[in-house]
This record gives structure tokens, sequence and C-alpha cells, in this order.
């Protein structure tokens, strides 16, 4: 049976990222979505050029209509943010809905590669913090882990023990169980994964596909978010999202213009895989 979920991520004009990519993929896997967009984007930013709207009064105004007329929510995901003050109203009101039951998934959304994204500031880091503690599931990639963790990005990639200290420290700022993707381990494309309250750490090793679309991250969350709230393990709902996400991008790798994302709704059949 689905479950009621929550998306507080931002909604492009153009382009398949953040809600336009997500809403599709959990309503194909049978959840019920909603969503509360934190920002109006223009366009993928990777067209380098790109406005934004920040939604922050019509966020908090919501919350409080949805607080009045009593909704709830099996799972509340967050993904990009735009301000401070949203930063605060999201972190309240996840950890409200958290002492009510609902899990929390975090996607703190800012960089790859080692650089933050365009329009992405250092603020933004110390406003994803603020999410990290009320999080059930939090799933960075390795640039944005290093840069919440207060760590050294390393571009020839991370030893096992060095991986264990960086989970370490995204543990100590309050995260339950902890995913980081697009990492490199002793030389191999792995995702790392940590269940909550766990020494142990699975090392998912992947091929890397020499082409990229925007959105892939916002893909992968929705598809391991669709299988974790459908009762799947930590390990076996990474495993699913990270081979359906790369069936995604192969077949869409001769798509001319990349920076659209991958249009998800000519490929929801994948989705049952």
């Amino acid at each position: 049976m689905g479950k009621q979920i929550l998306l507080i991520n931002d909604l492009p004009g153009y382009g398949k990222v953040a809600l336009a990519a997500m809403l599709p993929i959990l309503s194909q896997m049978g959840h019920h979505v909603f969503n509360l967009p934190t920002a109006l984007v223009s366009n993928t930013l990777d067209y380098g050029k790109f406005d934004i709207l920040e939604t922050t009064d019509y966020l908090s105004n919501t919350i409080r209509v949805w607080d009045e007329l009593g909704f709830s929510f099996d799972a509340v995901s967050t993904g990009f943010i735009v301000s401070e003050r949203q930063a605060q109203l999201v972190a309240d009101y996840c950890q409200a809905c958290k002492e009510k039951g609902t899990v929390v998934f975090v996607d703190p959304i800012m960089g790859d590669e080692g650089k933050l994204y365009n329009g992405i500031t250092e603020k933004t880091v110390g406003h994803m913090r603020k999410l990290i503690a009320a999080s059930d599931y939090m799933v960075p990639n390795y640039t944005e882990a290093v840069y919440l963790a207060g760590e050294e990005y390393r571009p020839q990639g991370v030893s096992k023990e060095q991986a264990k200290v960086l989970v370490e420290k995204l543990r100590s700022q309050g995260a339950g169980s902890v995913v980081i993707t697009s990492a490199k381990v002793e030389g191999q494309d792995t995702v790392i994964v940590c269940e909550r309250n766990s020494d142990t750490l699975d090392f998912l090793p992947f091929e890397m596909l020499p082409v990229r679309f925007p959105g892939t991250g916002d893909i992968f969350s929705a598809l391991f978010m669709g299988r974790i709230l459908s009762g799947v393990s930590l390990v076996e709902s990474t495993q699913c999202a990270m081979d359906i996400t790369k069936k995604l991008i192969e077949l869409s790798r001769h798509l001319p213009d990349k920076y659209k994302g991958i249009p998800i709704e000519g490929f929801l059949e994948v989705l049952k895989f």
C-alpha cells in the first residue's frame, strides 16, 4: 500500500530535475505524492543563465494552513533549500513531523565534482546542516558530504577508513542512516551505505557512464525513498536505485540536449524493475 509523501524541493519551469523528476517516479511506484516548492526555477542551472523565485513566504503560510487542516504525511523529503530562513522553517517542520512518526529524508542538494552548483554559496552549507539533525535518511553525494562534514575533498578518492570518518562526522551532526553517492573508494566508483546505529559500512561499486544529466541525484533519491517506504532494506533499496538510475541514463544518452535532464515519463516502465 502506497505511503503519503511530501516532497519539499524546487520546481523547474524547463527541465526534468527536482520535483519534475521525483513526482512521476514516486507516483508510478504507487505512492501518494504531495509537494511544497522551495523555489520556482526558470530552468536547470547547467544552462548558466537562470532565474529563481524564492517561495519562503508561501512555504510558511502553507505549513500554517496544513497544520490548521490537520494534514499529515508518512514521509517528508527535502531537497534544494534557498535561504537561512527557509532552512530553519523546513528544519522545524521536519522535526515536528518526525515527532509524530513521519520518516524524514534529506538530500542536501548543493554541488558535485568538488564544487558547489551555480547559485549555491558557502552559507547554503550551513543551512543544510540544520536539516541533518532531523533526518532519518541522508543522501548526499561525496562532494556534499565533505562540505557538510568539513572534510577535505579528495579527487583521487578515499580509503575505507577515511569513508568511515566521513560518515561518523555526518552522524555527529544528527544524521540517521547515511548513503553517500558518487564516491570513489580505493580507486572504485562506489556508493557508501551505513545503517543507523551500525558501525558497519557497505560499499556498493558501480560503473561511471561517460555522460552527464542534471537530475540523476533526484531520480536516485526518489527511487531509494520509494523502495525504503515499501519495506525494502537499506542496501537493497540503494542497489535498486543505482541500477534503475543507470538504466535511465543509458536509455537517454542519445538525447541532444542533456541539460534538460532525463524525460522520466517516457521510461516509467523501467521503474517496475
